[in-house]
Parts: structure tokens; sequence; C-alpha cells
């Protein structure tokens, strides 16, 4: 091969590499842009998925402010003076302020169980701004876990203690039982009682079970009667049918409040405000 040749080759190969090269660099840079805008791109629809999140919650929070209920649409067992409701997140965005400031007769609300985790992590939504909320509001505050008989007990406490720190004043911690999902009773009975132990070596208090009649005459039953219960019997006059004491008593699921969207259990407490002073968190 002579020189000329030689150097043509060459100069062919330089020229290809190096096209070659900016043809690479612009490919590299293409997708490098791609890359940018497709962050881009989801940042904002992240942004605009907050926004609307937000916009909603307030428009939510809105409607509930104005929401007022000439009655609390049940029958309340008036021979109580001491009366209250429970919410969870199905009742959405709740105005405290309204809850806490409205009274039928001599009937006002009290206090208020608000649900704050279930099973092994699970966390309600709306759990830390009613905690807050509500005590802003002037109510007395008792928070509770719903309780899955398919897992562990102790970590099921653990996922409450967590979530859940109660001060002076507050209600002791609730344990809601309601069903087996199958589970054996003598398990279920196992389960319970480490939750219990576990949460009232942490708060020093003894916790409060929450079940209905049956489930407890069932499933619990004597074994548990050291323990202060929270019973679910809807729609009668007076008093829950169960034979031993109880200390709050859910009587109707269907009740309305003022600047609450959505229908409210209602709940009565035994006693007096003396006994009622002496069980919260000292």
């Amino acid at each position: 091969m002579n020189d000329s040749l030689f150097f043509i080759h060459v100069l062919s190969w330089i020229t290809f590499n190096e096209t070659n090269s900016d043809y690479i660099c612009f490919m590299r840079s293409r997708k490098k842009r791609r890359a940018v805008r497709s962050v881009i791109l989801i940042v904002l629809a992240s942004l605009l998925m907050l926004a609307g999140y937000v916009g909603y919650q307030w428009w939510l929070y809105g409607r509930a402010r104005f929401i007022r209920y000439p009655e609390f649409g049940i029958s309340i067992p008036v021979e109580y003076s001491i009366h209250g409701i429970d919410v969870s997140k199905y009742q959405q965005m709740i105005a405290w302020d309204a809850v806490s400031s409205m009274q039928v007769k001599k009937i006002k609300l009290g206090f208020v169980f608000i649900k704050a985790t279930e099973g092994l992590g699970n966390t309600d939504p709306q759990f830390k701004r009613n905690w807050k909320r509500s005590k802003d509001a002037g109510m007395i505050r008792g928070a509770y876990h719903f309780f899955l008989a398919t897992k562990d007990g102790r970590m099921q406490a653990e996922n409450f203690i967590k979530t859940v720190d109660l001060k002076t004043g507050d209600l002791p911690p609730v344990l809601d039982i309601e069903q087996t999902y199958g589970v054996s009773k003598d398990i279920i009975k196992n389960e319970v009682r480490e939750w219990l132990n576990v949460v009232e070596t942490n708060y020093n208090v003894k916790p409060i079970i929450y079940t209905n009649i049956d489930f407890y005459r069932q499933n619990l039953g004597s074994d548990f009667d050291d323990y202060p219960l929270w019973v679910a019997h809807y729609y009668q006059p007076r008093q829950p049918r169960i034979k031993r004491d109880w200390v709050f008593w859910q009587h109707n699921d269907n009740g309305r409040v003022n600047g609450v969207l959505s229908p409210v259990d209602f709940d009565v407490f035994s006693g007096d405000s003396v006994a009622f002073s002496q069980l919260l968190i000292k």
C-alpha cells in the first residue's frame, strides 16, 4: 500500500470514529434530557396529586364546619350524665369545635375514643389530626387498637405504643376485639392477654377491652372480667344486657353530630363525674 492510500485509510478511520463518538455523545445527551424531563413530569404529577388531596381534605373540612343537625338523630339514654362518641377514618375530616360545642337539651359530648392502629403496622390516617384537634377543642380523648386475631399480640401492642403518646387526663388505652377470623378461642385469649400485658406495662394503667356482648361471652368470658369493659349493644333502652360490670356502653351506631359528615357511634359512661375523673390517666 502506498503512502497516499495509507493516509486516506487513516483519515477515514479518524473521521468515522469522530463521527461515531459525536453520535454516541448526542444519543447520551438525548437520553439524559429525556430522563430529566421524565423526573420533572413525575415531580409535577406528584405535586398535583398532593395539591389535589390537600384541596379535597380542605373541601371536606369546609363541609364539616357547616354541618349542623337539630338533634342527635337517635334515642339518648338521658339517665347517664357523661356522653361521648368514637371515630375513625370513616368519619373523614371532623370539625372538632363544632362537635364539642353541640348541645341538645342537657346532653353534650364530653369524650371521644379515636382509632389509632390496626394489626401489626397499620395506623389510622386520621389519627394524628383527630388526636390533636379533639384535645384542642376540649374533648377528653382516648385511643384504641383494632385487634387482628391472626396476628401476634405483642407486635400489635408495639404498633399501638409506637403510635400513641398518652398524656395526663387521657382515657386508658383500648383493645378493640370483635372477630375471630377463624382463630381458636385459646389462641385468641393468649394473644389478647399478651397485648394487654405489654400495653399495661408500658403505660402503667389497665387497658379497657371493647367488644360486643356475644363475642365477650363466646371468646373471652370470665378470664377477662378484671379488665374494664366497653361494651357494644345497640338500641337498648337503658343498659346493655350483660351480667358483668361495664364502664362504657356503645348504645348506637347511627348518631348525628355537628361537624361530622357521616353517622357516628354514641357512647355513655356508667358513672358520675367523680368516677370518670378517677378513670383518667394520672
